[in-house]
């Protein structure tokens, strides 16, 4: 899955170039790893363009999914109500 490496010791930078060519490497491969969880992300919780078109087959199981979990909610609501009326 990811990659992870040790670190054993702290590197030791002799001049503040090297500090600073440290810098932007991270700031690289943060900015590398940060496209890849953004990509994934949206991946997994945002549909696609071509997913959402609608067959009639299934604008038609969608009414009747709609349609069952409604008369499904009302009568558990009747059940209630005459359980709790007294």
């Amino acid at each position: 899955m990811a990659e992870y490496q040790e670190i054993k010791e702290s590197p030791s930078y002799r001049t503040l170039e090297e500090i600073r060519l440290r810098k932007s490497q991270l700031l690289v491969d943060i900015t590398k790893d940060g496209n890849k969880v953004e990509k994934l992300w949206n991946n997994l919780f945002h549909k696609s363009p071509d997913k959402g078109k609608k067959t009639a087959g299934r604008r038609m199981s969608s009414i009747v999914s709609t349609g069952a979990s409604v008369v499904d909610g009302l009568i558990l609501g009747w059940k209630l109500y005459r359980k709790f009326k007294r």
